[in-house]
């Protein structure tokens, strides 16, 4: 490769002789090679830096064969290679053809069946065509030979079958600067004691200070985090107390065994839940004394339960994990409330606990689901509180997110009995959708952690992330996350009212709770 020095002189002495270089593409090292634009830009940047060059960039788009592709156009296509396979008179077995061409049997069979090469005679394949002109190979020895191709429909298809991917080349147009010259003065970058002592600095060059760039814009809320303000509003309004969420990281106990999640559920499997590997296990657990009421509860049962009729096992409670759901900090505040209320010889104080952050879930990701996502919960504890005191207190919620038409449908938790989604009549669609999930925490948990049996504990959650796509007109949840964010769509997009401007919309064509 050629070095800075080389490359400098090359674009000095060329601009010379030609007064321009039109396509630093045509510029060639010694040996002939190309020179890679990252080695030009650098030295481009030098010399435009002391005025004596000035250069403007160049991007194409380019096409290049896969190694799939380079092979399609060395020795056919896929679909080619299946109707070559199929003896003109005989025909082939499928069974054979698989054995004979492996992969390209599957793959080729579709395509020449679409292209009616070929038909399905028993247990065998046939020609329907005498002869084939293979297109998929002329397109890639096309694209192999120009770079692209004349139909942008078959670039598409192209790209769709994984032989073509696009790349951008850069390059660069350059012209002589102010201060062109062959020569290159030596520059000083710092001002010295010893120049300004001996007075050199009077006629000393100095290398000009860079402040080229844009001015750094001010901070922008994220559209979440708009839309999580609004809710955390709601919540401030009914008198709620935010819960600490920073825990990420949660032991099993918490996350499943202390809300009577048993350890055989499906959600405990590693294809749902992100566990640790180092560290593995936790054992700062609560008072052990706790612990064994929730292995007896489990195992045998109590305080009206026959319990889960397994060998719980503290093994499993130890293993960590990334938290699947916020429950697990409402299990650890109602555990603490418990011991203030113990600690207050037994006085109970009612509490309002609401919390809105992360979650994670080892899901496959698409358009509407992330690895890891916004939950947001409520919870309301006091003595003698009802199904009906559930049901009321959603209407007064979801009323002040401006969705006032709302059922309830019975429903299975492993934590809340009873449990019920939350639908809401959407007017646009003339059909009820999913809002969220609630219930009512059971005993098996609540009395395990020492709370009285008239203390009865109110829950329901629902997702940020829909309704935040659904107020901001997002189809696809990775616009809202990840590397597909439109920052121009962070920074343009103003903050919201749900009870204002949400309305109807949060309760969209999808269902908002994860």
């Amino acid at each position: 490769m050629a070095s800075s020095e080389d490359i400098q002189t090359l674009i000095l002495t060329t601009l010379d002789t030609q007064g321009a270089i039109e396509n630093t593409d045509s510029l060639k090292a010694a040996n002939g090679t190309p020179i890679p634009y990252l080695a030009v830009v650098g030295v481009l940047n030098s010399l435009a830096s002391k005025e004596m060059v000035a250069y403007t960039t160049i991007e194409k788009d380019q096409f290049n064969l896969t190694a799939e592709g380079n092979e399609i156009a060395d020795s056919g296509s896929h679909e080619a290679k299946v109707f070559n396979a199929v003896d003109a008179v005989n025909g082939i077995a499928i069974a054979e053809l698989a054995k004979l061409l492996g992969a390209s049997a599957k793959i080729g069979q579709g395509k020449a069946f679409k292209n009616k090469w070929i038909k399905k005679d028993g247990d065998k394949l046939v020609r329907e065509v005498q002869s084939i002109v293979d297109q998929t190979q002329l397109d890639a020895l096309e694209v192999r030979k120009s770079g692209t191709h004349s139909s942008a429909a078959t670039l598409k298809e192209l790209q769709a079958r994984k032989h073509v991917e696009k790349v951008k080349l850069i390059s660069y147009s350059v012209t002589k600067g102010p201060k062109f010259s062959l020569t290159i003065e030596k520059q000083a970058t710092d001002l010295t004691a010893e120049m300004l002592a001996d007075g050199s600095w009077k006629t000393q060059t100095f290398k000009k200070y860079n402040f080229a760039g844009n001015p750094p814009e001010g901070g922008h809320l994220h559209p979440l985090m708009k839309v999580r303000e609004e809710f955390r509003k709601i919540f401030f309004e009914l008198g709620f107390e935010e819960m600490p969420t920073n825990k990420y990281v949660e032991s099993s106990f918490w996350n499943f065994d202390a809300l009577f999640q048993p350890q055989q559920h499906p959600a405990r499997d590693a294809h749902d839940t992100f566990f640790l590997e180092d560290p593995a296990t936790a054992t700062n657990f609560p008072d052990m004394e706790y612990v064994n009421r929730v292995k007896e509860v489990h195992s045998h049962g109590g305080y009206g339960s026959i319990g889960y009729g397994y060998d719980w096992k503290i093994e499993e409670a130890q293993k960590l994990l990334l938290r699947t759901h916020t429950t697990s900090v409402s299990s650890n505040m109602l555990y603490r409330l418990s011991q203030e209320t113990k600690a207050n010889g037994g006085v109970f104080k009612p509490a309002k606990f609401f919390s809105i952050d992360r979650v994670y879930r080892n899901e496959t990701v698409d358009a509407t689901h992330l690895a890891e996502f916004h939950q947001v919960e409520g919870v309301i504890a006091d003595k003698n509180l009802t199904l009906g005191d559930l049901i009321g207190f959603m209407e007064i919620f979801f009323k002040k997110m401006g969705v006032p038409n709302i059922k309830f449908k019975p429903a299975f938790n492993p934590y809340t009995e009873p449990s019920m989604e939350i639908f809401s009549w959407h007017p646009g669609l003339e059909k009820w959708v999913e809002l969220g999930n609630s219930g009512m925490f059971r005993p098996e948990m609540l009395e395990t952690m020492g709370l009285d049996p008239d203390v009865r504990v109110i829950a329901w959650g629902l997702g940020l992330e829909r309704p935040t796509m659904i107020k901001y007109g997002l189809d696809n949840i990775r616009e809202l996350l990840g590397h597909k964010v439109d920052l121009d769509m962070i920074q343009s997009n103003p903050a919201c009212r749900l009870d204002k401007k949400m309305g109807k919309e949060l309760v969209g064509k999808d269902a908002i709770v994860e």
